[in-house]
């Protein structure tokens, strides 16, 4: 580790070995560029001085003297600026490994699709340059298509699909993750016809005729999803956890979240960290309506070989950008073929939600809820107000809030009253935000999406999130959106909404940290802490607010281990790591594949 820690600081800086001294000696002083601390007590410090992987003293580069050693290895940060490491608020990493191995189907500044022959043309080259693996598993995936960046303005079908392939399942997941598109042999493989009936809490789109048109929402498309993918062999699998991982550390998250897992990913994912396979640790919150006995059988405070069950995932809506989140009214002006004053529908029953969040209060485990819409919103702080008047106070458990797009200012009120975190996703301004303001909520309410100014308003701390794979765990992009709000089409939504630097830095790193109950170990530069950190490009307290989404990652060191490391000979676009991922990655997909799954 120190000959590794020497050669980044040779890249960004440079490193010296220092004579031996008489007391305990660090093994790694950090200096020579800004360190913000996110430690109100002590914000800016000169020096950080690190040992056995725990932040040893933090002070000026003069007090750090006294800690240097002959085996010390001095990290120049050569004027570029150093923070704690990055805590994801929301996030589902095992499916941003899918992402980063499938066809990217974005639109700009993350793709380039932006057409539905833009869609296919990728399809197909991605198909073309991947044909072994395609082959060898007997299926194509596109991720990250959008309509409302589409010129067209609607949702690809299957015809769009089968214009590709009519001989390998095809399917392209939506970039909220909550729908896709099957070609007619991916229908044919998870048997969807006419007469198929969706599943509770889901929808199978049919044409005139009767014949489903390829689009599957929700626990349609879940389903759907999950018999697809179901061939691929846990070896499959663990390369996603390792392209996931990586990518969120190329991005500084230190600390990445498994915001939905089922029983075998948790599986997969002890299995990995087991291996030593973890770059960051990831923190798993099963889906409580699948399996709650193994959630109580998993759940711990501390992790194991970076990994740990932090607690319980309730999904009760779908996408607020694809019109399934449930709203207490209707929708302004949706885009598709939806009957008069539709609101969305709910994922889960009122009752499943009571369940859920009793079950969870009584067994004192900690609740994130996916609630998108007022009503999904509504649904959730009614479920805590009746579990805290049967079992006490939400203090001890935490409940999250996750998303919360349309909450009405009055739940925010509530939210504060019922002790219930808000974990808030400001990217949505910047990648829908133009899309909210002309169809979802109409453009008075657009302004009131993410509402963190609401929230400090009221002295209340929140977390902000990318909830990759809907977005990339891009932190500066979350930290753009959540300072300037401004839209792809440059419109402010929201201005009051806004927060400063320092206060978004918090929502990315200490806040989420006692989010996660480790506020005493993450989240910020202070002695007995891990030594988590990133290095940036910038200061981004001291630059343009509107230059924030530029500023590089260059570094990411987890426990005193850099487990990120910008190549400066790398002329890639920043903005799409996958792409350099893939091939290898792919690679490894068909030697642990072939042949395995031809009868997919």
């Amino acid at each position: 580790m120190q000959r590794l820690i020497g050669s980044i600081a040779v890249l960004l800086g440079a490193a010296a070995v220092l004579p031996a001294h008489a007391q305990e000696m660090a093994d790694t002083i950090y200096s020579g560029g800004p360190i913000l601390t996110v430690n109100d007590a002590q914000p800016r410090a000169e020096a950080v001085a690190v040992k056995d992987g725990l932040i040893l003293a933090v002070g000026t580069l003069e007090e750090m003297e006294a800690l240097k050693g002959q085996g010390t290895v001095v990290f120049d940060l050569n004027g570029r600026t150093m923070i704690p490491g990055f805590v994801d608020s929301h996030g589902h990493v095992v499916m941003g490994g899918l992402q980063a191995l499938s066809a990217n189907l974005l639109a700009p500044p993350d793709g380039t699709v932006h057409s539905i022959p833009a869609l296919q043309d990728t399809l197909r080259d991605w198909m073309a340059a991947n044909a072994a693996t395609v082959k060898a598993v007997n299926l194509a995936v596109g991720f990250g298509y959008d309509q409302s960046q589409l010129e067209e303005g609607r949702v690809p079908t299957r015809a769009d699909l089968d214009a590709v392939s009519t001989e390998v399942p095809i399917v392209i997941v939506h970039q909220s993750g909550h729908f896709g598109v099957l070609n007619s042999a991916a229908l044919k493989v998870v048997g969807i016809t006419a007469e198929t009936e969706a599943p509770a809490g889901g929808v199978i789109v049919k044409g005139e005729d009767g014949e489903p048109n390829g689009v599957l929402e929700e626990n349609a498309f879940f389903l759907s999803l999950g018999k697809l993918l179901g061939g691929l062999n846990p070896e499959a699998y663990k390369t996603f956890v390792s392209a996931g991982s990586q990518l969120w550390a190329r991005f500084g998250y230190t600390t990445a979240q498994e915001g939905r897992a089922t029983p075998g990913v948790v599986n997969i994912l002890k299995q990995v960290a087991a291996e030593g396979g973890l770059p960051v640790d990831v923190v798993a919150y099963p889906d409580v309506l699948v399996d709650r006995q193994q959630i109580l059988d998993e759940v711990s405070p501390d992790y194991v070989g970076r990994f740990r069950v932090g607690g319980a995932k309730l999904t009760i809506d779908g996408s607020p950008q694809g019109f399934t989140a449930l709203r207490d009214r209707p929708y302004y002006d949706p885009v598709g073929d939806y009957p008069p004053a539709y609101k969305g529908y709910a994922a889960a029953d009122m009752d499943q939600v009571r369940d859920a969040v009793s079950w969870a209060f009584e067994n004192g485990i900690q609740i994130l809820t996916h609630s998108n819409g007022e009503g999904a919103s509504d649904m959730f702080l009614g479920a805590i107000a009746e579990a805290e008047t049967k079992f006490g106070t939400a203090a001890d458990t935490r409940p999250v809030l996750i998303h919360g797009q349309f909450l009405r200012e009055d739940q925010v009120d509530t939210m504060k009253a019922l002790g219930v975190f808000p974990s808030l996703f400001p990217m949505h301004t910047f990648y829908w935000g133009d899309w909210h303001r002309d169809h979802t909520v109409g453009p008075v309410n657009a302004d009131n999406i993410s509402p963190t100014g609401w929230v400090r308003e009221r002295d209340m701390i929140f977390g902000t999130h990318h909830d990759a794979p809907v977005a990339f765990p891009d932190s500066m992009r979350v930290l753009s959106a959540t300072v300037t709000r401004r839209s792809r089409s440059g419109d402010i939504l929201g201005p009051d909404q806004r927060v400063d630097v320092p206060t978004a830095l918090k929502a990315m790193t200490i806040w989420p940290a006692w989010q996660h109950h480790e506020e005493d170990r993450k989240g910020s530069i202070e002695p007995g802490k891990v030594a988590d950190f990133v290095v940036l490009s910038d200061d981004p307290t001291a630059i343009d607010p509107e230059t924030l989404a530029d500023v590089d990652v260059l570094a990411t060191i987890k426990g005193n281990e850099i487990v990120f490391m910008a190549d400066p000979t790398d002329t890639t676009d920043p903005g799409l790591p996958f792409q350099r991922l893939s091939p290898e990655m792919g690679e490894k997909i068909l030697h642990m594949m072939e042949g395995d799954h031809n009868d997919h």
